[in-house]
């Protein structure tokens, strides 16, 4: 990608944001906030702020992050009134952020806050949007091949052209963060608004560490989630795909007449069999079943985006100003 000069506008020492969700990671506070608040204490210019999102804990981490919120005013706390799910844990944070820029790590500390040097490097040469390319994932084998699936079928099917294994971890400056603040989709894939937003972007090699503690919340079913709503909210592919199968069913149906009225005109015996029946008819409505699914799917994230119900609910704040 070639390079871009920065506007003239941009600061060359912005105040940054960290945005983190987090959900029954006590044991992670006391890393987490070192080498956090570590970063902000390097950086020059400021005020600068880590927001954290408890997204419905039921161990310490809310208390916990109150406790040092006490001593550092950077900290700004937002507690869920209960577990909405990661990617509505990290809207929340994006919206409650100030900073010119937001650097984006979950709390697992697998993408190291240190890398923001690196991400700030990309802001400073035009770059409103730097994300991590995830190399040497440290999990076993079986969740390295599913997340190496999940983000190809994904970019295979999306409209837009989604990049591959980067996660969410990023930096983005404030207009991405505000055009992603206007997207209230219920179901949500925020690397995909954040490739939507379109804007200049880059992504840089970042070698995943291990996991600091605890365990972590990404299940293989979590991640069939996820990638169903990358789908289905980034592609029509599915129902074209219906279309396609059913076009090839009248195709293949008007070549076996054909065949058979011309069988049946030469004296011929034409194809026969019970089995053959029952076989084609159980093969169609499994296809016909399938596609009512797809649709389902469809249908039923419109009726949850006609709710208008909030993406999340704030039960408790910390270090934020009230809002009315």
């Amino acid at each position: 990608m070639a390079l871009i000069d920065a506007p003239l506008h941009r600061a060359s020492e912005p105040r940054v944001s960290f945005a983190i969700p987090l959900f029954n990671e006590e044991a992670m506070i006391g890393e987490l906030l070192r080498r956090v608040l570590g970063m902000l204490d390097r950086l020059p210019g400021g005020p600068h702020e880590l927001v954290a999102v408890d997204d419905g804990s039921s161990d310490r981490t809310f208390e916990r992050l109150c406790a040092a919120a006490e001593h550092d005013s950077r900290i700004k706390l937002v507690g869920l009134s209960r577990n909405f799910g990661h990617q509505a844990a990290l809207t929340a944070a994006l919206d409650h952020v100030s900073g010119d820029v937001v650097m984006v790590i979950d709390a697992d500390l697998q993408d190291p806050p240190e890398i923001l040097d690196r991400f700030l490097d990309e802001y400073r040469r035009g770059y409103d949007v730097v994300y991590a390319i995830r190399r040497d994932r440290p999990e076993g084998w079986l969740h390295r091949a599913a997340y190496y699936l999940f983000y190809r079928l994904v970019a295979l099917l999306s409209d837009r052209r989604l990049p591959l294994d980067a996660g969410d971890c990023s930096l983005m400056t404030r207009p991405v963060v505000d055009a992603i603040q206007r997207m209230r989709e219920p179901h949500r894939y925020l690397r995909g608004l954040r490739a939507w937003s379109g804007f200049r972007q880059i992504g840089i090699e970042v070698q995943r560490r291990e996991r600091f503690a605890g365990e972590s919340k990404y299940d293989l079913l979590s991640l069939t989630r996820l990638a169903f709503d990358a789908i289905f909210s980034f592609s029509v592919i599915p129902l074209r795909a219906a279309t396609l199968v059913g076009l090839t069913a009248i195709l293949a149906t008007l070549v076996y007449v054909a065949y058979a009225v011309v069988v049946k005109v030469t004296g011929g015996v034409t194809p026969q069999g019970f089995t053959a029946l029952i076989a084609i008819m159980t093969f169609l409505s499994g296809v016909q079943l399938l596609f009512l699914g797809v649709i389902g799917e469809y249908l039923g994230r419109l009726y949850e985006a006609s709710k208008s119900r909030p993406l999340y609910v704030v039960s408790r704040t910390s270090g934020l100003p009230s809002r009315h």
